[in-house]
């Protein structure tokens, strides 16, 4: 029996129309498939049926990959694959696997040979780097930074070193709620010639992406609060 593929199933950035940043591809495969690996089961169906109206919900099965999934449950989410059934990876926000657990699925796709198949869709890492004027070239994804303000403050400084001794662009997010927050930190820790990216609501009709000096910041700051947002540090 041929396997069945995993399908990693990029999703919108925030509540706008999927087919406005969401390629054609992306419906068709939702059409043919009826199981999919999801943080949660209720947002991933609202979007499945904004997607395409049509589909049987109570066709549909899922498997909750969240934080609180056990590890040692993952391979079970791939055995309809075993079967010759395809599954759908589908991520709450962006690509799954980046910056997101699916990836512990994918690797484990790949341990048991069955084939594994991106689908295009927005990933706001980077949207955000495309649109910086940083660079493209050399750049890393750092997740969050620490919770701790002293431990925080000194990984931003740690960031802001590393840009200029590797001419690397930094990427980091924090929790929205913190943004604002985070953006203070910024300014208050950094060179005033370091360049600062905020990008945020990406993909969405209250987009906002701007490359600015830290002293230029300091004179102009934006509020943040709950809205996604991506930063990313360059020290010339």
């Amino acid at each position: 029996m041929d396997k069945g593929n995993l399908y990693l199933i990029p999703c919108t950035l925030g509540d706008n129309d999927p087919l406005e940043v969401l390629p054609i591809t992306v419906k068709q495969t939702i059409e043919r498939l009826n199981i999919f690996i999801v943080e949660n089961e209720k947002t991933s169906r609202r979007f499945i049926k904004r997607i395409y109206p049509e589909k049987s919900q109570p066709s549909l099965q899922f498997f909750i990959l969240n934080k609180h999934t056990e590890i040692a449950d993952l391979p079970s989410f791939l055995a309809p694959c075993l079967k010759g059934k395809h599954v759908g990876l589908l991520s709450e926000a962006g690509c799954p696997g980046i910056a997101d657990p699916g990836a512990d699925v994918v690797k484990i796709a790949h341990q048991k040979n069955i084939k594994v198949i991106p689908l295009v869709g927005p990933s706001s890492i980077l949207l955000a780097l495309m649109s910086s004027g940083m660079n493209g070239q050399s750049f890393a994804f750092n997740g969050y930074l620490p919770i701790d303000k002293n431990e925080r403050k000194n990984e931003l400084k740690r960031l802001e070193r590393l840009s200029f001794e590797k001419k690397q662009s930094q990427i980091f997010i924090e929790t929205p709620y913190r943004n604002n927050k985070m953006l203070e930190d910024i300014t208050s820790v950094l060179g005033g010639n370091t360049n600062i990216c905020v990008a945020c609501d990406i993909t969405l009709p209250s987009e906002f992406i701007k490359t600015k000096t830290v002293s230029d910041w300091k004179k102009n700051m934006v509020d943040l609060h709950k809205r996604p947002t991506i930063f990313i540090i360059h020290k010339s």
